[in-house]
């Protein structure tokens, strides 16, 4: 059968149709990230923590990932990439396909003190590397003391340092830690002279505090608690604004008039290597919402002293970025370096 012949209108209305189907393209082309976030995520998503995997950041991720995996319809699954405190892991992370399917489970220590205190050993940018997502919560250190510390409370151990400088001491995990950090904030704001002693863990820390070797040691509360109760050692404060739920016989160190408005905890929170497309970093914000509402997730968190609170996309940096600021200030004063 012969082929109809084409008329003016019919090539008219094949242009046209032509023209409409390369805007549409154009258009799509003009949203970074629109297809992407309409299929994403197809597979499972890898979440990287860069601490071993037993530790207290390991078990909050590890508390969240199935309840994410559930709300994004794709297994969330935790990639433990430990050594060099967390740079390691999140040096992997950063140089992982922005694509949303590589995300990095953070703390300060890795992306807010490590460049400070060993920026040679870094091969990162916080800032230039990363797009915050979400915080999932806030965890506060605590201020300890041995059983024969003569100080009840935080008030009388300032008295007694200022009495006696130089003559205590306190352990952290480390030269340049969080904790190393947050210790050196307290002695900066309350005036003080103690001498640091680190070590290479926190366990090894609260077991010679609650042996007398140690006068002081600035800890999670997640794992100085248990000794807390039993007596083992002295709670002289938090390190959050006020009382932690899970502890309410420690006072805050803010409640302390030296101290006063004295605020670090730890946060938890969730970054994509920077580009991620906008939607998928949307979608995936969302997400963590819905997750952080969930009440067994809530309970459970409570349980390891982790309050939920999201802090989302650019209010999340410019957090980081104040944070970053508060520990520059702490490290330039203190000196601190990594040996």
């Amino acid at each position: 059968m012969a082929r109809p012949a084409r008329t003016a209108h019919s090539l008219s209305f094949t242009r046209r149709t032509l023209a409409a189907a390369l805007a549409a393209g154009m258009a799509l082309a003009a949203l970074p990230g629109t297809a992407q976030a309409q299929a994403w995520p197809a597979k499972p998503v890898t979440l990287i923590v860069p601490f071993a995997a037993g530790g207290g950041v390991d078990a909050t991720a590890r508390l969240i990932n199935a309840k994410l995996g559930e709300v994004l319809g794709q297994p969330v699954v935790i990639d433990n990439v430990a050594g060099a405190a967390g740079t390691i892991g999140t040096q992997k992370a950063a140089r992982a396909p922005a694509d949303g399917y590589t995300l990095l489970f953070a703390v300060a220590s890795p992306l807010n003190v490590a460049p400070l205190v060993a920026p040679s050993a870094v091969r990162y940018d916080t800032f230039k590397d990363f797009a915050p997502i979400a915080t999932v919560g806030f965890s506060p250190f605590v201020l300890v003391g041995k059983p024969q510390l003569p100080a009840q409370n935080t008030a009388e151990l300032i008295a007694y340092a200022k009495a006696h400088p130089a003559q205590l001491n306190f352990g952290t995990d480390g030269v340049g830690t969080s904790l190393h950090v947050t210790a050196e904030l307290i002695k900066q704001r309350a005036g003080i002279d103690i001498v640091h002693v680190p070590y290479k863990s926190g366990p090894q820390v609260l077991t010679d505090v609650a042996g007398g070797q140690l006068d002081l040691a600035v800890l999670p509360l997640s794992l100085a608690l248990p000794f807390i109760k039993d007596g083992k050692v002295k709670g002289l404060g938090v390190t959050s604004a006020a009382r932690a739920p899970i502890a309410p016989q420690v006072p805050a160190l803010a409640e302390t008039p030296a101290l006063k408005g004295f605020e670090l905890d730890s946060w938890l929170g969730i970054l994509a290597p920077a580009n991620v497309p906008g939607p998928i970093a949307a979608k995936l914000a969302e997400a963590i919402q819905t997750t952080m509402k969930d009440p067994e997730v809530v309970r459970r968190l409570g349980e390891i002293a982790v309050r939920p609170v999201v802090t989302t996309g650019p209010a999340f940096g410019d957090y980081l970025k104040k944070e970053r600021q508060t520990i520059q200030d702490v490290v330039t004063k203190a000196g601190i370096k990594a040996e």
